[in-house]
């Protein structure tokens, strides 16, 4: 066992835990600490408010109408997906059929034996497909390269058809808000335009839905209740063990960023939300074309929409100005 296993299971060891046979098999036996409750309440929060906001759930969903694919890769993130989602749909505010579902990528080494005996603990739905996107992956690429755009293509592919097969409406992944901020800052600084992970979107042929629930949630509040939740974490001996990524580079120059000002991810994440079309470059997004004195055509506002600036004028000169 590494040190870093070790040092997990000693923490989780002496954690006191409680039993509660009144809720979904996965919360039977978790942390009794305050600290968990709220982390828990406010995953959940932040999970509903997504699905609300985004109108993931159609009008007059029912379980017997409406599934998700759930997408579990055995990783943090998608482990915590699979266990809001069955607390909202446990407690009655999730009114779809959730069916899990695994894409083994015949990686070596990949233990095949973890996710088949943790759906059957508890007592969860759920779909292995075994198909060798690694090889293929291996095989067009060479060692240098980077593997994650073939191998998300492939696998995506296999999640739509496995989809269809089971009557799913939509496949829910499980990215979150840093990974959408990581997208944003890629996407501008290597793709030269604005855009991110939508929580929402339809696939190419039209038929399936592609949901993010937890768009809301911070990757450290996620990091923090899988490992209360002990989950068997599977590593990525393929994507994940490639060092120098673009993605690596964005992500440890965020973190720095929220490290030396706190609560800085939760700022650039709401602005994705609050785009103003009249003060960005792009002609199709507004009509600058069309913009004219006089006409009833104008912008949001005729200032300069720099939060820092407006902030220190209020600062040094309330409302003077």
């Amino acid at each position: 066992m590494s040190q870093l296993s070790a040092e997990h299971a000693a923490d989780t060891a002496a954690e006191d835990k409680s039993f509660d046979s009144e809720c979904h098999p996965l919360f039977r036996e978790v942390p009794s600490s305050v600290e968990f409750k709220k982390l828990r309440k406010r995953l959940l929060r932040e999970t509903r408010q997504a699905i609300s906001d985004y109108k993931m759930v159609p009008d007059g969903a029912s379980p017997e109408k409406t599934k998700w694919l759930i997408c579990l890769s055995g990783g943090k993130d998608s482990y915590t997906l699979l266990a809001v989602l069955m607390d909202l749909k446990w407690r009655g505010l999730l009114p779809v059929d959730l069916i899990a579902c695994n894409l083994d990528q015949s990686q070596p080494d990949f233990p095949q034996h973890i996710l088949p005996e943790f759906f059957e603990r508890y007592q969860i739905p759920n779909k292995i497909v075994r198909e060798n996107t690694y090889g293929i992956v291996t095989d067009k690429l060479p060692e240098t390269s980077t593997y994650c755009s073939l191998c998300s293509r492939l696998r995506r592919g296999i999640l739509y058809r496995t989809a269809r097969e089971l009557g799913c409406e939509a496949i829910v992944l499980g990215h979150h808000r840093d990974d959408a901020l990581e997208t944003f800052m890629m996407n501008m600084f290597f793709g030269g335009r604005m855009a991110s992970m939508p929580p929402k979107l339809v696939n190419d042929e039209g038929d399936l839905m592609v949901l993010r629930p937890l768009m809301n949630s911070s990757e450290v509040d996620i990091e923090k209740f899988s490992k209360a939740m002990d989950f068997p974490i599977i590593p990525c001996n393929l994507c994940g063990s490639q060092d120098g990524l673009q993605r690596v580079q964005v992500k440890k120059m965020l973190q720095q960023w929220e490290k030396e000002t706190p609560g800085r991810l939760g700022i650039m994440a709401r602005a994705l939300a609050h785009v103003r079309p009249s003060h960005l470059h792009d002609a199709q997004a507004f009509d600058f074309v069309g913009l004219r004195p006089n006409t009833g055509e104008q912008g949001e506002s005729d200032q300069e929409p720099c939060a820092a600036a407006d902030a220190m004028t209020e600062k040094l000169f309330g409302n003077e100005f």
